[in-house]
């Protein structure tokens, strides 16, 4: 009689990978820090805290689409990332939505979604790719390449 309950199996959705925030004290946690740390030193236009979350060899790059319909980049080291960030530009609040972390030995990835407001304005959004490095100090940034958009873009 209890052979029948041992053997029935209730079906069980997995978790698709970026729907959930990683439960804290993990790989996956420890790897979002870093990220986390940047947005908020963003928020506070701290170009210290920037620095402290990445590696100076690393670079931010935008990408986005002309009015001509042609691929436009950008790219700066931190340091330069780090000196532009000014009060008086505004406050600028960036959110990501639910990120894809993958991780393997000393390399980590990040792929979320994020939107981006100006002082409580709603002004891009798009895709942050980031890429990170173990250290010694632990996880850092070397990487953050985002797409920039003004249209489909969702309040936060």
């Amino acid at each position: 009689m209890i052979l029948p309950l041992l053997l029935q199996v209730t079906p069980v959705a997995p978790i698709v990978k970026g729907t959930a925030l990683p439960p804290p004290e993990t790989t996956e946690a420890a790897v979002l820090a870093p990220l986390t740390a940047l947005l908020a030193a963003l928020e506070t236009s701290d170009g210290a805290a920037v620095l402290a979350q990445t590696l100076p060899d690393g670079a931010v790059t935008a990408t986005r689409t002309a009015p001509d319909g042609k691929p436009q980049r950008r790219t700066v080291r931190w340091a330069e990332f780090a000196a532009q960030l000014k009060p008086e530009s505004g406050r600028i609040t960036e959110r990501i939505g639910q990120p894809a972390i993958e991780v393997d030995d000393n390399a980590a990835m990040i792929w979320a979604p994020y939107t981006v407001t100006i002082d409580g304005k709603l002004s891009h959004c798009g895709y942050d790719h980031v890429d990170l490095v173990r250290t010694e100090a632990g996880w850092k940034i070397l990487n953050l390449t985002y797409s920039h958009r003004t249209d489909g873009c969702s309040a936060p």
